[in-house]
């Protein structure tokens, strides 16, 4: 049964706290949904955040890009054709990533719901639970002291820390989670490109000296300086993750020559979709890198979509899966739910969501 209908719908959606990194602050997620309608009446679902700051999509451009390119791509096309459709939409258009993120994600959902069964299985796994992280955004020592307190509470066993606003400062704040948090949580830290680096080294220095326990720390230099995170993760203990600076296959690549990192993190909204995402993982498992699968500030379908992918392609660190659970309350029915550290996928076909 080929596509026959391919609508956009626009989603915004409050947190209920704000979410504050080294880039940006935000209230709210704003995304575009994509919905490919096959002949029978049955809809698939993909999720395009607009993330300026990481990305430069947004949500006119990715509407643009869909309604313009990439929907009439599909329309007529057999939507079990998930494979060779995504690369053609990889080769249609240049960046607008989160587009082409949506009508991937949004393929292998059809693709999915055609077959009746939850994603994660035509993905090649059966787990319907994964486990997540949790951000703490960037503040001050007490008000960090008492989120990291909150969310051990709650279940959580792996707290991320957003730093790299203030460099000076951030190895108080650092120390004020941890005796918050105790020494049986994992924490780890995201400086967003946020340092330059020098001041990676030497905080890094710190957090070792003080024996702080620190998991990894996530692209802590712009991510355009590559010589700079290689040189970093030289002089440094602790492993150092490539966030902003691997979009696709060739920034991977590159990482890897360079021994630039010692772990990557893949997200669906930088890399194209799920089928991009798989050749990265797998690129990664082959050279020795450390894997996370991460997101950017999204919703239940974008989050489903990721969560699927670490249960059939497990990582070798806890997966940064948190950003629904940051929603005042979700904006599809169906879908995800969260569980302390876990995020729960439903037994149901494909992403299990309708809007």
């Amino acid at each position: 049964m080929p596509i026959v209908e391919v609508r956009t719908h626009r989603l915004t959606a409050p947190l209920h706290t704000p979410f504050v990194t080294a880039l940006r602050r935000t209230t709210h997620v704003a995304s575009l949904i994509v919905e490919l309608v096959d002949e029978d009446g049955r809809s698939g679902f993909g999720e395009a955040p607009q993330v300026w700051q990481v990305t430069g999509d947004s949500i006119d451009g990715s509407q643009a890009c869909v309604e313009q390119i990439l929907g009439p791509l599909v329309t007529g096309a057999d939507p079990a054709e998930v494979v060779g459709l995504s690369r053609a939409v990889e080769r249609a258009v240049v960046g607008n990533e989160a587009a082409k993120t949506a009508i991937d994600c949004a393929l292998h959902d059809l693709a999915a719901r055609r077959a009746g069964l939850p994603l994660v299985r035509t993905l090649g796994g059966a787990a319907l639970s994964v486990q997540t992280d949790v951000t703490l955004s960037a503040g001050e020592a007490d008000g960090l002291r008492e989120a990291a307190t909150a969310r051990v509470k709650e279940g959580f066993t792996t707290l991320k820390l957003k730093v790299g606003t203030d460099a000076a400062g951030d190895l108080a704040r650092i120390q004020a989670v941890r005796e918050a948090a105790g020494p049986g949580v994992t924490i780890r830290l995201d400086a967003n490109q946020g340092w330059t680096a020098r001041d990676a080294v030497k905080i890094i220095h710190g957090l070792e000296d003080a024996r702080l326990g620190i998991e990894f720390v996530e692209q802590p230099v712009p991510r355009w300086d590559l010589e700079g995170l290689a040189w970093v993760s030289e002089r440094v203990d602790t492993p150092i993750m490539a966030d902003e600076s691997v979009f696709g296959v060739r920034d991977l690549v590159e990482v890897i020559r360079r021994r630039a990192a010692d772990l990557v993190n893949v997200k669906l909204a930088k890399c194209g979709g799920l089928t991009n995402a798989r050749t990265l993982l797998e690129l990664a498992r082959a050279h020795g890198l450390g894997t996370v699968v991460g997101s950017m500030m999204e919703g239940p379908i974008g989050i489903g979509a990721a969560a699927s992918l670490v249960a059939a392609y497990p990582t070798t660190a806890v997966s940064d899966l948190d950003a629904a659970w940051w929603l005042a309350s979700s904006p599809v029915t169906g879908g995800i739910r969260y569980e302390g550290s876990a995020v729960v996928l439903p037994d149901a076909p494909g992403l299990g969501v309708s809007l």
